[in-house]
């Protein structure tokens, strides 16, 4: 039997896209978009596919940037995703999978109400330690570790704050991946299912490239939101269910 049917990783392929061209054109939105629609259609796309899957859209984003890139602190908050990575992968090592897509729609919903009242916290080692761990909690589970950076990094100018924070996913992805494989969540059929869907990736950063320009990045960044809330509404509606 495969490890995925044609018609699920079709579905995949177009979700991760779609992330893809979000996180492309607004500076966020790939895991927030896709882990809670991909953990709907098979539990197995979430975590490791869509933090690979992050890496590499960081990895494309942060060499358009590069010039931008101020690693100033980012080393604290890369140090609080080891402990939180634990925490997080501890998660999903012993909650049954309900709980984890109500946990993934919690950190979802919480993606979204950071997103709309940009809250602004005071940069420090503290605060940067203490976002490190959130943010590895929630990347770990989900995926979806930047809200709490983003925070933080709110004060930068665009070109900054996507630099930035491409850098801190491009290691922190690193930290998941390896704790991950160090707790036996990471299985070889992970690493063939993020080959499969980087093409998606990929596809989304050169088409998110071209039309960036006319592109209301305002109006997209509102029905990113509100497709990240419905995804996150139906995942607790099924979930819920499953209980």
């Amino acid at each position: 039997m495969p490890f995925i049917d044609p018609t699920t990783l079709l579905l995949a392929s177009v979700i991760i896209f779609c992330g893809a061209l979000t996180q492309s054109l607004i500076g966020f939105g790939l895991a927030v978009v896709a882990s809670p629609l991909l953990y709907i259609i098979d539990p197995q796309l979430v975590p490791v596919p869509v933090i690979v899957m992050g890496f590499a859209i960081s990895l494309m984003t942060l060499f358009r940037e590069r010039s931008h890139l101020e690693f100033n602190g980012l080393q604290y908050a890369l140090l609080g995703r080891v402990p939180g990575g634990f925490l997080g992968a501890s998660l999903l090592l012993l909650a049954p999978q309900p709980i984890l897509g109500l946990a993934i729609a919690a950190i979802v919903f919480t993606a979204v109400l950071l997103s709309i009242f940009k809250l602004s916290a005071p940069v420090n080692r503290i605060t940067l330690f203490i976002a490190g761990i959130v943010s590895g909690i929630f990347g770990n589970i989900a995926a979806i570790g930047g809200p709490p950076m983003a925070i933080l990094l709110a004060g930068k100018d665009a070109s900054q704050f996507r630099a930035a924070l491409s850098a801190f996913f491009i290691f922190s992805s690193m930290i998941a991946l390896a704790i991950l494989a160090i707790v036996g969540l990471v299985e070889v059929k992970h690493l063939w299912l993020s080959l499969l869907l980087l093409p998606s990736v990929i596809a989304g950063y050169i088409i998110a490239g071209r039309i960036v320009g006319r592109v209301d990045k305002d109006k997209t960044r509102k029905a990113t939101l509100i497709l990240c809330t419905l995804s996150a509404l139906l995942l607790t509606i099924k979930s819920l269910g499953s209980l």
